[in-house]
């Protein structure tokens, strides 16, 4: 990994960038899962979940039904069959 294939551009990265150190290296960090950090590698929230939106979810509804309609004015505007 050490070859650079001829260019001359420096690795700006720093510790910080990488999350593992210079290069990639995981000296440091070794076989770490995020326990010691506060923080949980597998996305998994600790917080439960707000209520239901109800109006949210009523609005979501009318507009399936609006598309339905539309659809089925389409259908009916252009003689639509699945029967060839």
């Amino acid at each position: 990994m050490s070859d650079t294939h001829g260019t001359n551009v420096p690795d700006l990265r720093g510790p910080s960038d990488t999350g593992a150190g210079p290069r990639g290296s995981t000296a440091d960090h070794g076989d770490d899962h995020g326990d010691d950090h506060g923080h949980d590698d597998h996305a998994h929230a600790s917080e439960a979940l707000g209520p239901i939106d109800w109006a949210m979810w009523g609005v979501g509804v009318v507009g399936v039904i609006a598309a339905l309609v539309i659809v089925a004015g389409f259908a009916l505007a252009t003689h639509f069959s699945f029967i060839a």
